[in-house]
């Protein structure tokens, strides 16, 4: 659900009020937000995808160590030929013997072993990329872990904001109703016309339509936080709020966010790590232009018979350095320099949006603070005037336009504030998200 449309809904039904009748809370134990955050970590399907990615990444890194040991196989095999020997022309072949050699059997068993010397780099360019890519996938576990904090937040202040506002509309309910009885009574008094009684029945019931949206809107918050908490929709689920104490823009040092977000944020970290992959893929490339020493050595047992008995062994030496591969390690160095570079520059990028970020977040942070102190004044006000304007219709002073403009301004004021306490409550989540502190008060 967007965010215009929850305010609608909760604007439609704070104005409308109350409860369901017969609708009975969820039977599960009531959840705060460290309840929430440790089965959402558990259980969300995103964060499990991004540990498994993780844990491939490091395996990774044991696979690029490989080279560094030698390589040792098992080699048996059977093979039966016939082939024409030449000789040259002063051998004689004595006569009646053939120059067809088989045919014949040839079976060999042994091992044969394999190990590189010296590669000019290129086996620690490849750890350097195998580990860039261990703590790329790290850091995006990470990230996806504040993503995933962030969904939780959203969630259980969407559904305590949905809750709160049954709890406001029920309260305006119950003067809805008073105003109906009270305007019955003066009705019957012979103090006001019909006409009053009548308004007073369409308030009422404009509320009892409105609890449809109200409780759809409970239904449609927990459903939310359900599949943030990586549980399906419909599981049942009760909360307990705990206070959350209020923090003002002059407790925020900005500069000091700007450098937790920058030492922080695993997007930047990530982006490091992308930067030294690139390195790795350029020490790699100059690899090419290097020779490569290795050493080769088998030892086994070779014959004619199944059970070979002749030894056969080898041991080799041998070094390989291409001298021209068609200018391809040119072309291959001149893009892993290029791919460097934008790495940098894109590194750059995201610590400027970073911070920009910080500081859009500490913008909504401010506003969304000053104007839930608004908005607590202001339901005040409302409170004080719409007990005044009935003290003054019971007495007869007023009418009952006034009455129901104090009861309509009383039901805004009170959707304006628990507005405000949604806003300011995600203004604050996301203010945390942006300088990689989100999660770090539940710890």
């Amino acid at each position: 659900m967007t965010k215009s449309i929850f305010y609608r809904l909760l604007t439609i039904s704070l104005l409308i009020f109350p409860t369901a009748p017969g609708y009975a809370e969820t039977p599960s134990s009531p959840l705060t937000l460290r309840d929430c955050v440790g089965i959402a970590l558990a259980n969300n399907p995103a964060g499990r995808a991004a540990a498994a990615g993780a844990l491939a990444a490091r395996e990774a890194v044991g696979e690029a160590q490989a080279p560094y040991y030698p390589e040792v196989g098992l080699q048996a095999g059977y093979r039966r030929f016939q082939t024409h020997a030449f000789f040259p022309d002063w051998v004689r072949i004595p006569a009646g013997s053939s120059s067809v050699v088989g045919p014949t059997d040839d079976w060999l068993g042994g091992l044969r072993a394999r190990y590189t010397l010296y590669d000019f780099g290129e086996r620690k360019a490849q750890m350097l990329i195998a580990r860039a890519g261990q703590a790329l996938a790290e850091e995006e576990a990470l990230r996806i872990r504040q993503d995933i904090l962030l969904a939780v937040y959203h969630g259980f202040f969407g559904l305590t904001t949905a809750l709160e506002a049954r709890t406001v509309a029920g309260q305006n309910l119950e003067r809805t109703r008073d105003h109906l009885r009270l305007t019955r009574e003066r009705k019957e008094a012979g103090a006001v016309p019909k006409a009053d009684v009548l308004r007073a029945q369409v308030e009422v019931s404009n509320a009892e339509l409105a609890l449809v949206r109200t409780e759809n809107l409970i239904r449609l918050a927990r459903g939310n936080l359900n599949t943030a908490l990586g549980r399906p929709v419909e599981t049942p689920l009760a909360l307990t709020a705990e206070g959350q104490p209020l923090l003002g823009p002059e407790q925020i040092d900005l500069q000091q966010a700007f450098l937790q977000a920058v030492r922080s944020r695993p997007e930047i970290k990530a982006a490091v790590q992308k930067v030294e992959a690139s390195r790795g893929k350029v020490e790699r490339a100059q690899s090419s232009y290097g020779p490569r020493l290795k050493a080769e050595g088998g030892y086994g047992w070779r014959d004619n018979d199944f059970l070979p008995q002749d030894e056969d062994w080898a041991v080799a030496l041998t070094i390989e350095w291409p001298l021209f591969t068609g200018f391809a390690r040119k072309h291959r160095l001149a893009q892993a320099k290029a791919d460097l570079s934008r790495e940098e520059a894109d590194a750059q990028r995201l610590n400027l949006a970073v911070r920009q970020e910080v500081w859009n977040a500490f913008s909504r942070t401010q506003e969304a603070f000053q104007a839930l102190q608004t908005t607590q004044t202001l339901v005040q006000e409302a409170l004080e005037s719409h007990r005044l304007s009935r003290e003054r219709y019971e007495a007869g002073a007023g009418t009952i336009t006034d009455l129901l403009d104090a009861q309509t301004a009383l039901a805004r004021a009170q959707a304006s504030r628990v507005e405000a306490e949604w806003d300011y409550q995600i203004a604050l989540a996301q203010f945390k998200r942006a300088d990689g502190t989100l999660g770090a008060e539940l710890e």
